[in-house]
């Protein structure tokens, strides 16, 4: 229900578009290897998630979004069932796994990223495999050739879905967490394993990059120059960055900060050591990230793996505490999370009415969502106001579901761009025209997704590409307008239609003209 229900709602963005467009050249063109997108080379990203996404789409129809982004999901609840078998071993507690799997399946940015086909879930998702078949076998007391197998195997898989990032942000404080708390005591029988883990990894981690090496090395060096000076140069943030990082997990923000208070848990936890374990993972993490100049909110997602396990044992201390706990300062905080979402199920029919100015065509959605989330609410409060932190909790589950299953159809009652004008609509204006297609540029993704076709790009990366025709259709992005008629200055232009993706209108807050095209007829000076 949190991951697998309405997929196709959403707009598609700019980081699925590219995935979705290199998955549809897999498909026609057949570049399942020397990867590309809208038939130009396209390196930036290893393909195994797009590999995944092609076999989705080619079971279920290219033009099928919600096909499109299953292999997404499935990779989130991948994550979710391996942390509850992780977090079992870790701590023998069948509660506190459950528990952390539900805090994880409803965590805002995993929830997010589950439901949007881009890469980060997929690497994350099986390095975390990796991480519990090497836990498992770092317990183990011989050679486990079954672990070493897994381990293995699926950090080559997490390589091939977005690099090392897993690597640094998710596995490595894992090991450096493991091997403060935990110690690391190898016997000599288990040394071979460790060699089969490394040999694997490496292995498939290496292979597509040694395969472009060999077939298009020149195009990979240009591609990891410009993907390392962006690393360094583009969306710079300072160390501090990401200290608000538990704001991420959404629901369980207030929980999330609480359970990072050593000082206050380490005397209420029942496992001390595991605690300790997930809090230093979490730690480590946040301030491995931050040390890298580039910082966007999303690369935060390894970060709510270990914040999830942590909090659990914060939930867990409540669960057996709260209704006899007699501190005003240890039972404020419940109060005030839950109190939250209960306010914003009740209020939920008025906010509804007051931000869709329409609801023609959602009443049916919007009735189920308002009366499952102010008959929850209810339930929630006074099971609050009872002190039964167990009904609670997994009410505010129910809360989620609730919004995904009734709420998420609502999210097309924004879209308020009266003169949103989708590709599919331009289309046939054009095709009547009978003359060839181009793209100024291969910028707008989201736009070459949307028109379902390849179009030839006339400028891209310094090279330029004219069309020999002597009329032809251009789409050109509407903030590259000057450089358009700089290029043909022998051509008369004349504007036909424009292509426009915005949901919201010209003047609200999130209006992006990098959503806009023009639609010119191009035609050769005499």
């Amino acid at each position: 229900m949190v991951f697998f229900v309405h997929l196709d709602v959403l707009y598609v963005n700019i980081m699925e578009a590219r995935n979705f467009l290199s998955a549809r050249d897999m498909l026609r063109e057949n570049n399942w290897l020397l990867t590309t997108m809208n038939a130009l080379p396209r390196y930036e990203k290893p393909p195994l998630p797009t590999w995944l996404t092609a076999i989705s789409g080619a079971i279920f129809g290219l033009k099928n979004v919600a096909a499109l982004r299953l292999p997404s999901a499935l990779a989130s609840l991948l994550l979710v069932l391996v942390s509850y078998n992780f977090i079992l071993k870790l701590t023998k507690l069948r509660t506190q796994a459950f528990i952390t799997s539900l805090i994880l399946a409803t965590s805002f940015y995993i929830v997010f990223s589950g439901r949007q086909g881009t890469w980060d879930i997929y690497t994350h998702s099986f390095m975390m495999v990796a991480i519990y078949a090497l836990y498992s076998y770092l317990l183990s007391e011989k050679f486990n050739l079954k672990y070493a197998l897994l381990a293995g195997i699926f950090i080559g898989f997490s390589a091939l879905s977005k690099g090392p990032v897993s690597m640094y942000g998710l596995l490595l404080p894992f090991l450096i967490s493991y091997g403060v708390v935990y110690k690391f005591k190898l016997k000599k029988n288990l040394a071979i394993g460790l060699v089969v883990v490394l040999v694997l990894a490496i292995g498939i981690s290496m292979s597509w990059y040694i395969y472009i090496i060999i077939n298009d090395a020149e195009t990979l060096l240009e591609i990891a120059n410009k993907e390392t000076n962006a690393w360094s140069h583009k969306n710079i943030r300072p160390f501090y960055y990401y200290w608000s990082f538990f704001t991420q997990s959404g629901l369980w923000t207030i929980p999330a900060f609480i359970s990072l208070l050593y000082p206050y848990l380490k005397y209420r936890v029942s496992n001390l050591k595991a605690y300790q374990f997930t809090l230093l993972w979490t730690v480590f993490s946040v301030v491995l990230l931050s040390v890298i100049p580039e910082k966007k909110s999303r690369y935060l997602l390894p970060v709510l793996i270990p914040l999830a396990f942590n909090c659990s044992f914060y939930i867990q201390y409540l669960f057996k505490n709260f209704k006899t706990s007699k501190s005003r300062y240890e039972v404020l905080p419940v109060y005030i999370n839950y109190t939250i979402i209960g306010c914003v199920g009740l209020l939920f029919p008025v906010l509804g009415i007051v931000i869709i100015d329409d609801l023609s065509g959602y009443w049916f959605w919007f009735l189920l969502a308002s009366l499952s989330l102010v008959g929850v609410s209810i339930f929630l409060l006074r099971a609050l106001y009872k002190r039964e932190i167990k009904t609670v909790f997994y009410l505010s589950i129910v809360f989620i579901l609730c919004i995904t299953t009734f709420g998420l159809p609502l999210a097309t009652a924004l879209s308020v761009n009266t003169n949103m004008r989708l590709p599919e609509t331009v289309q046939p204006g054009i095709e009547q025209r009978q003359l060839p297609v181009y793209v100024f540029n291969n910028e707008m993704v989201e736009i070459l997704w949307s028109y379902g076709e390849n179009i030839p790009v006339v400028y891209h990366e310094g090279m330029i590409n004219l069309p020999t025709e002597t009329k032809f259709i251009i789409i050109s992005p509407f903030e590259c307008n000057e450089e358009l008629y700089a290029f043909f200055e022998n051509y008369n232009l004349e504007q036909i239609d424009y292509i426009d993706l915005n949901t919201m209108q010209s003047n609200q807050r999130h209006y992006n003209k990098r959503f806009i095209a023009n639609v010119f007829k191009a035609t050769l000076s005499n």
